[in-house]
């Protein structure tokens, strides 16, 4: 762990503190005004709404009045704030919620959060780098930190807004620009998931203000003017995995695949301390079901369950298995084996080396046998990775590809979710995309070869099924993106 890189006697410091403390508590002691600040933070706290899961424990540094973090519904909320005043207007409004007066560059807690929130505070800061290393002491792997901060380009309007008494005139304030922010975040051992601009209009004119900042500022060149920046980062910390060998559930949605159930047998390998293999069989026409049952009978020493679909189509398949799986790790293989099982464990060592916390396959990197996409297939999949990179603010090359692992604990966390999103995927890839997104969970893509079909026909039909696929990016669009 980095240390400060300042001493704590730091003269020039102390006093900076010092001001910030006088200010901060003449604030509090003064009645609330209902300018046009007031729409801005409403604002913030909609956006922390989306990005932050009730429920959670979380810490907010430089938390004011607490109206923020109580707005989060917190299963546990500290928050922390450097004038005295401050905390003791925030305990009065929200006594279910725990305040604590420190200074940021020397918090004192010996616990970890699951989030960590910085609201408009490292334009105050003396030192941003020394309080996101402090930051880095109260995180594990798991915790999010989530902050906001004015854009640069707004210096001089907010300084006019203040010179015309329009808003209370402030202290000296630090302009980064967000390569500033991303390289200090790199320094204090956080890295970054995503960013967004938000607030385009921070006045609340009716109309214009929910056109704008729900919509316009998605957009080039607006966003560039918007006033306040959001990102979403994760500790660096990796949690030791030695001696901690999760068991890896492999489920297998399989309709019309009795030639290839042998196969998968024999070529799923062994992983973590063991591997159960989940059949989900789909109402088949042909001996899947029989091949199914015959081939665990040939093979008593594999962990292996079967499940009936009691609905249709591949997306109820892999819930069916992901709700009956007993392992830490749950993987999808697609039973056409048009991707080998051999690159599976390449999925395991993404989760449990911490490198990420869902793991998509890419089947649009290396060269594809001949006919093992068609044209159409081929244009949709890339049409569909264009727009959920932009949704998603994540790079995704190949949304529809089968094969994805996760942690069994960050899929109940999405299946409890799943009412904000629906429930209309007819194959799961974009309801795990979606839901991981939403949860902030860092995506690595796995490049694979994909090869051809070598028995069957594909299920997937590309006019039928694309439809549904559009109307839930379009879906999305307002439930991710236009929030």
């Amino acid at each position: 762990m980095q240390t400060a890189i300042f001493p704590k006697t730091d003269a020039n410091r102390v006093i900076y503190g010092h001001q910030r403390e006088e200010y901060w508590d003449e604030v509090a002691r003064s009645p609330e005004t209902k300018g046009w600040n007031k729409y801005y933070h409403k604002r913030l706290a909609e956006i922390y709404q989306f990005l932050i899961a009730p429920g959670q424990k979380i810490v907010e540094v430089g938390c004011g009045r607490g109206d923020l973090l109580a707005a989060l519904k917190p299963g546990v909320g500290v928050g922390i704030d450097i004038a005295g005043e401050m905390v003791r207007c925030a305990a009065e409004r929200h006594p279910e919620l725990r305040f604590i007066q420190a200074d940021a560059h020397e918090i004192q807690l010996n616990e970890s959060f699951d989030v960590i929130i910085l609201s408009d505070l490292i334009n105050e800061l003396w030192d941003v780098q020394a309080v996101f290393q402090q930051l880095s002491k109260l995180a594990r792997p798991s915790t999010r930190l989530v902050l906001n901060f004015y854009s640069r380009l707004w210096e001089e309007p907010l300084g006019l807004v203040r010179r015309l008494r329009l808003a209370r005139p402030t202290l000296h304030q630090n302009w980064l620009a967000v390569e500033d922010v991303l390289g200090l975040l790199r320094l204090s051992d956080f890295e970054v998931i995503h960013h967004r601009e938000e607030v385009l209009c921070p006045v609340e004119i009716p109309l214009v203000a929910s056109v704008a900042n729900r919509y316009l500022v998605r957009f080039c060149p607006f966003k560039y003017l918007a006033v306040t920046n959001f990102i979403v980062g994760q500790s660096r910390i990796v949690e030791p995995t030695v001696g901690r060998r999760p068991i890896v559930s492999v489920i297998v949605p399989a309709r019309n695949e009795a030639g290839n159930i042998a196969e998968i047998f024999e070529r799923t390998p062994e992983m973590g301390s063991k591997t159960e293999l989940i059949f989900v069989e789909g109402h088949s026409t042909d001996a899947t079901l029989n091949e199914i049952e015959a081939e665990m009978a040939r093979n008593p020493n594999k962990l292996c369950r079967l499940f009936r679909q009691k609905e249709t189509g591949k997306g109820d398949a892999v819930r069916t298995g992901f709700a009956n799986a007993r392992g830490d790790i749950l993987i999808i293989l697609d039973a056409d084996l048009t991707v080998p099982p051999e690159v599976l464990p390449r999925f395991l060592e993404v989760l449990c080396s911490g490198k990420g916390e869902f793991a998509n396959g890419v089947r649009l990197v290396y060269p594809m046998e001949k006919h093992a996409m068609r044209f159409f297939n081929l244009l949709g999949n890339k049409f569909f990775s264009v727009a959920f990179s932009w949704l998603l603010g994540q790079p995704i090359k190949d949304t529809l590809c089968g094969t994805k692992a996760l942690w069994k604990s960050d899929y109940e966390r999405i299946a409890a979710n799943r009412h904000y999103l629906g429930d209309f995927d007819p194959f799961g890839d974009f309801d795990l995309l979606f839901g991981a997104a939403k949860l902030n969970l860092r995506i690595v893509e796995i490049p694979i070869r994909y090869g051809n079909r070598k028995y069957g026909k594909t299920n997937i039909r590309r006019w039928s099924h694309g439809w549904p696929l559009l109307r839930m990016v379009f879906f999305a669009a307002r439930k991710i993106k236009f929030v």
